[in-house]
């Protein structure tokens, strides 16, 4: 099987090597010449074979649709486009609807796995046509970690529903981060607490919370044991504020991948507004001490 890769990135790059490293030929193109197989799309796409192929792994939003808007051009009936961004659920059904007249098939592919992927395989939620599914799956058992196929990779449902669960899924993942975060904050004040790093590591066996975000915490402690080198400051990429409106939307309570989020906002302020509004009315209505701004 040969396929098109656009956008070679930390992810994109690992997947065009994982794929080739099992056995499918990948050309993939990317804006950087330095990583790029090809110097544009329309090259690109002429070296694939007929049905082609192409894997699209690049930011969502504008990015997304400028590059489906070029492969369009290039393609025809019977040819297939994999979303693989984190595109949201409702852009989806948009480009499907967009490129149905053409008889381009579409499935849109939630992936999971980060820098790591490369070695361990990247965990794949797909949504669309069963039968462009099954054309595609020797891509996704290439991409997906050794094993059971059930257990690295799942058809979700109809267009959208890939990156529907994998909007829920990063939605979770915030909530466990902000959960571990503030475990280590406590465990970091309390003075007859004498190995932090040491008890997060000791959770990684036989506890209920062992996980690879533990892991992954317990690696971070060990390369800076009093995170020193970082701010405390998390930008968001979309998709929990998504899950959070999808929450919303379908009268479902999501206390806290909701607070998780608001933990992200707020570590991005120096100096709170809404905090200093507190100090304020608490000033008026008590007489409460307030600290001066400097």
């Amino acid at each position: 099987m040969h396929i098109g890769l656009i956008g070679l990135g930390k992810m994109g790059g690992n997947m065009r090597t994982r794929l080739r490293n099992k056995g499918i030929e990948v050309t993939g193109y990317a804006r950087s010449k330095d990583v790029s197989d090809v110097d544009t799309i329309e090259e690109m796409i002429a070296a694939l074979p007929s049905p082609k192929i192409v894997w699209i792994m690049v930011p969502h939003g504008q990015p997304t649709d400028d590059v489906i808007n070029e492969v369009e051009k290039h393609l025809s009936a019977g040819d297939l486009i994999i979303e693989g961004g984190n595109s949201r659920f409702s852009e989806d059904i948009r480009h499907a609807a967009q490129l149905a007249p053409k008889g381009i098939g579409y499935l849109d592919c939630g992936v999971s796995g980060g820098v790591w992927g490369l070695q361990n395989g990247y965990g794949l939620m797909v949504g669309g046509d069963e039968k462009l599914v099954a054309q595609a799956m020797p891509i996704f058992d290439a991409l997906r970690p050794e094993g059971e196929r059930a257990e690295g990779f799942v058809h979700v449902g109809d267009v959208g529903a890939g990156h529907y669960a994998k909007m829920v899924h990063n939605g979770i993942e915030y909530a466990m981060m902000q959960a571990f975060a503030e475990g280590y904050e406590l465990l970091e004040k309390k003075d007859i607490i004498k190995d932090v790093h040491g008890t997060f590591a000791a959770w990684q066996r036989g506890t209920v919370v062992r996980s690879w975000l533990l892991d992954l915490l317990v690696l971070a402690l060990e390369e800076d044991p009093n995170l020193s080198k970082i701010k405390g400051y998390v930008e968001d990429s979309g998709e929990g504020r998504w899950t959070v409106e999808e929450g919303i939307a379908n009268a479902v309570p999501m206390p806290a991948i909701t607070a998780s989020l608001f933990a992200r906002f707020t570590s991005r302020q120096d100096d709170s507004p809404a905090m200093k509004a507190v100090a304020a009315l608490r000033n008026q209505f008590g007489g409460h001490a307030v600290k001066k701004a400097e």
